[in-house]
């Protein structure tokens, strides 16, 4: 009863101390305004209060309709600094390849043991590259897979028979995105350790690559808002024409 009661006096300091923290962090804030991508990035740096590296997440919103398969954007970009993340990738590929994914630094090789291993529930990685020829085997796992956001697909670089090439881009920051439903892209762009130099150009690359696949279908404003924020941190809108490239 006793450690009960301590642990909840625990939670309440720290949910106090949160609160605390929140509040302080919405008073750097003005209401209605934008900010250009460097004033964001450093009053990032200055509200993230957390006790662990929080991740610094893009939501950007655009002007196209996912439901017409010409307006789906999706694509892949290389951060110029990394995700700050150690990112476990997964290799399913045939023996005479393993070795290539090994020497690239892939965390865990194989195929038939780790097919099986997922068709049991493990999903404990944040990629999978695997290969053309073994995409049968990889296909049935897509129930699994697919919810997660793991399924390869050729056009993120994930299906190829260049692995080692693969899992160098990912581990070196290479990250995919794509639209959801509601015409929103959310990408984890850098931690909040990061320098505010770093978090604007890492913003950047993925903004202008976004940029660049502008479907030809889509019509009026391209880019209806984009934000800027850290995990347990408030949300920055950024001002479009503060980005370089737009």
């Amino acid at each position: 009863m006793l450690k009960e009661q301590l642990l909840g006096l625990t939670n309440n300091k720290e949910m106090a101390k949160l609160t605390k923290n929140r509040k302080a962090a919405n008073e750097k804030m003005e209401v209605g305004k934008e900010y250009s991508l460097e004033e964001a990035a450093s009053l990032i740096k200055e509200t993230s209060s957390a006790n662990f590296d929080e991740s610094i997440d893009l939501d950007i919103r655009l002007g196209v309709d996912p439901k017409k398969a010409d307006q789906m954007v999706r694509g892949v970009a290389t951060l110029p600094h990394g995700t700050g993340k150690d990112i476990k990738v997964l290799v399913l590929c045939t023996p005479d390849k393993e070795q290539e994914a090994k020497d690239a630094g892939a965390n865990y090789v194989g195929l038939d043991e780790y097919v099986k291993k997922i068709e049991g529930g493990w999903t404990d990685i944040d990629v999978i590259i695997t290969m053309p020829t073994v995409m049968a085997k990889v296909g049935k796992l897509g129930r699994v897979l697919g919810p997660r956001g793991l399924m390869p697909n050729p056009k993120s670089g994930t299906v190829t028979l260049e692995v080692g090439k693969a899992v160098t881009e990912v581990k070196a920051g290479k990250i995919d995105f794509k639209v959801d439903k509601f015409g929103i892209i959310h990408a984890s762009v850098a931690k909040a350790s990061f320098t505010a130099e770093k978090i604007k150009e890492n913003a950047e690359e993925v903004i202008n690559i976004i940029n660049k696949l502008k479907p030809s279908s889509s019509k009026g404003t391209y880019f209806k808002s984009i934000s800027i924020s850290s995990t347990m941190g408030p949300g920055f809108r950024l001002d479009r024409s503060s980005i370089v490239g737009l």
